[in-house]
């Protein structure tokens, strides 16, 4: 597929730039080293950053893009970089609106998380995480696209990208990259490269960048997916590239430990918004010991001091305001709700001591005392022993996010170590790119970054293969007219496509858009879908498995799990899952309706996994809303 930008990453920054690309009229091929797309964006759990949006006027939130830059600037401390700081909160709103008015997304609760001096962080009211629904959302546009007009978009799974080419005559030129493909052939791809592959906050290889910069932290369990290797730092490593601040990897105070399994190296995390709603932090002894809304690496530094187990309390009112979270938490076994009387007994504290720890809480919030940890948002109160609707769960700090990376410019243009100067043809974006959050990211701009800079990347690389492709063409006038012709689509109202290589109509390599629909410039600028892409046909299959047969296959070699009366043998899936192995692992041989439900739309069904439904469940006459 000529005149193509070629995208290494299929989370939210590498999805992001790929629509972008679309939207400017270039060509996309997306390669993702997993089965699914998604990567570590699907996990996020407490929402996307914006300053001044729509939602926080509609809400009176009285905030500004300059507290929003000052907030990110105090968090990222000295090696805070203004120039892409202010491209992340200048561009936070627009990048909050793209995603409602061009995807259709619900972004209208917002929540003030640590750090933060305004509520500006968004999420929906469908219930979903907010980082599974903006991407699934991103993800499923692009594959519909995919089918719809495989001309402008070609995706690649279980393609791992081992190398960066580069033009022998130049140090900073980069011409395509090689990769393995399922089959195990190696191949290669030419033009333009944006490379989304994420961090190195798993990083537990023989390269590993964790060990060789951080051995401190090197032990500790991790949130990210398994793919979270630094790959694509260690390839732009290889061919001159700059990798800064290394050493800055962010601990996030709440992962879940599973009382079943507490030295599991994988865990989930325990969403910032438990806390940004009122949830509280309790030590061995059933004290507070910090800020709950501190700084990530502040309440993480604080948890090393205290006495473990640390537990994570939310009360009443914070549980009904996270309903979702304490539902989802509670059905995989990490989450329980009990009495404040019987959270006394399992601490081993007096309830009289626990009900004056709860007694000072409210003090503090209603400003009767100073909270000597320096607390100044108190939500979701008042706390009281005798709620009968707390929720509870063990803490440990976790390897959750690397604020190290590549170096880039505002552009989000690679940069070479000894020139400083920007690769020709390489674009970086999401958690790859260093220095856009410091020493320290606030919560809710993870996904922020990966979505701003994901548009940026897009820019920054259809402008350049525009540039190359005119420049390549524009040795004479006659070369020029010879390699462009228009061709106004009858299937397609309102695009015209532009060939920029004499090809015929219906073959382009480029294709730009113009419309008169009031909408907005985004959607109008997006491909036009010839058809509805849904689920392939799909049928399920008679033979019927009883509860006790099912229940026979509960082990991860083993992995059984009945969804809304489909039987499932998951066993082959895992590696493919993306929310990680033990979120299946942990259903397994029993019902995971209610789990799947809370998450996935049916049609996730037939479309990602059509071959793991065996079977229907004994007596039932399954059907999926497709």
């Amino acid at each position: 597929m000529s005149g193509s930008v070629i995208v290494v990453g299929g989370g939210l920054s590498g999805l992001s730039a790929a629509h972008q690309l679309l939207i400017n009229g270039a060509n996309v091929i997306v390669l993702d080293k997993q089965g699914f797309f998604g990567g570590n964006s699907t996990k996020a759990t407490s929402g996307i950053n914006g300053a001044l949006t729509r939602t926080q006027v509609d809400l009176k939130i009285a905030d500004s893009v300059q507290q929003f830059y000052d907030d990110t600037i105090k968090s990222a401390r000295d090696l805070a970089r203004p120039d892409l700081i202010r491209v992340l909160t200048y561009n936070s709103a627009a990048a909050v609106e793209w995603l409602q008015d061009v995807f259709k997304l619900d972004l209208t609760l917002v929540s003030r998380l640590g750090g933060h001096s305004q509520p500006r962080t968004h999420r929906g009211h469908d219930a979903k995480f907010p980082g599974m629904a903006i991407t699934y959302a991103l993800m499923e546009k692009l594959e519909d696209y995919a089918e719809a007009i495989p001309d402008r978009v070609q995706i690649h799974k279980k393609a791992r990208v081992v190398k960066l080419l580069k033009d022998s005559s130049s140090e900073v030129k980069v011409t395509g990259v090689q990769y393995e493909a399922e089959d195990g052939s190696v191949k290669e791809l030419y033009g333009p490269v944006i490379l989304a592959t994420g961090g190195y906050a798993a990083d537990f290889t023989e390269s590993s960048l964790l060990k060789k910069y951080r051995p401190d932290v090197y032990g500790l369990a991790t949130t990210n997916g398994t793919h979270a290797t630094g790959d694509g730092q260690k390839m732009i490593m290889e061919i001159g590239g700059h990798g800064i601040d290394l050493e800055k990897v962010q601990v996030h105070p709440t992962g879940l430990v599973d009382p079943k399994d507490p030295d599991n190296k994988w865990k989930f995390l325990a969403a910032e918004a438990l806390r940004g709603e009122g949830g509280i932090l309790l030590n061995a002894d059933g004290e507070r010991f910090c800020n709950d809304l501190g700084h990530r690496d502040y309440v993480s530094g604080e948890m090393f001091k205290t006495k473990f187990p640390i537990r994570l309390v939310l009360n009443g009112n914070a549980s009904r305001v996270l309903d979702f979270h304490t539902k989802h938490y509670s059905g995989r076994g990490l989450m329980r709700k009990m009495t404040g009387r019987q959270l006394a007994k399992e601490i081993g504290c007096s309830e009289d001591k626990l009900k004056q720890v709860f007694q000072n809480e409210n003090d503090y919030a209603s400003g009767k005392k100073s909270d000597p940890w320096g607390k100044k948002y108190f939500t979701n109160g008042p706390f009281d022993i005798n709620d009968d609707n707390f929720h509870v769960a063990l803490m440990t700090p976790v390897l959750h996010f690397t604020m190290g990376g590549v170096e880039i410019n505002d552009k989000s243009q690679v940069l070479h170590e000894k020139s400083k100067k920007p690769f020709d043809g390489l674009f970086a974006c999401g958690e790859l790119a260093g220095g856009v959050h410091g020493a320290n990211r606030l919560g809710g701009s993870s996904l922020l970054g990966c979505v701003v800079y994901g548009r940026v990347a897009g820019d920054s690389a259809s402008q350049y293969l525009f540039q190359k492709l005119i420049k390549d063409g524009a040795s004479s006038a006659g070369q020029r007219l010879g390699m462009i012709s228009l061709h106004f689509d009858p299937a397609v109202p309102g695009q015209v496509t532009v060939n920029w290589d004499g090809a015929k109509a219906g073959q382009s390599s480029l294709a730009t858009t113009s419309s008169t629909s009031t909408n907005s410039t985004e959607e109008s600028a997006a491909p036009a879908e010839t058809k509805k892409a849904g689920p392939k046909e799909f049928s399920i299959p008679t033979k019927e498995y009883t509860k006790e047969e099912v229940a026979k296959h509960n082990t991860k070699s083993d992995c059984w799990v009945i969804v809304k009366g489909l039987v499932m043998d998951c066993t082959n899936f895992l590696p493919d899952h993306p929310g990680g192995v033990n979120a299946i692992v942990n259903f397994a041989g029993r019902d995971a309706t209610q789990e799947f439900e809370m998450l996935h739309e049916d049609r996730v069904i037939p479309k990602y996994a059509p071959n793991a439904v065996i079977g229907r469940l004994k007596g039932t006459n399954p059907v999926l809303e497709l």
